[in-house]
């Protein structure tokens, strides 16, 4: 199953809201990012920008699971709604 990219852009705004209600993992965002607060809200609705979430998000599994055990969505969902946003596509090496 894949998802279509307006149901990834919605699943990375629930993962970018997650991030921000975490106060641990927050800085880390912001610090690896670049971004600022400001940014956070001018910069949601890029598409290019909601994949470097998911991009963030993926970086570790206990992100993923707490993410996805928060939102009540299948653990692969995060990496298929990647899959669907610009710069998202698998690459292969054969």
């Amino acid at each position: 199953m894949s998802l279509s990219a307006d149901a990834a852009e919605t699943l990375a705004l629930q993962a970018l809201a997650w991030l921000v209600g975490n106060d641990d993992l927050m800085p880390v965002f912001l610090g690896a990012t670049g971004a600022g607060q400001d940014e956070l809200r001018e910069r949601a609705a890029e598409p290019e920008f909601l994949g470097a979430v998911l991009d963030f998000l993926m970086m570790d599994d206990a992100w993923v699971t707490g993410f996805c055990d928060a939102a009540g969505i299948p653990y692969d969902h995060p990496m298929q709604a990647r899959a669907a946003l610009p710069g998202g596509a698998q690459m292969h090496w054969t």
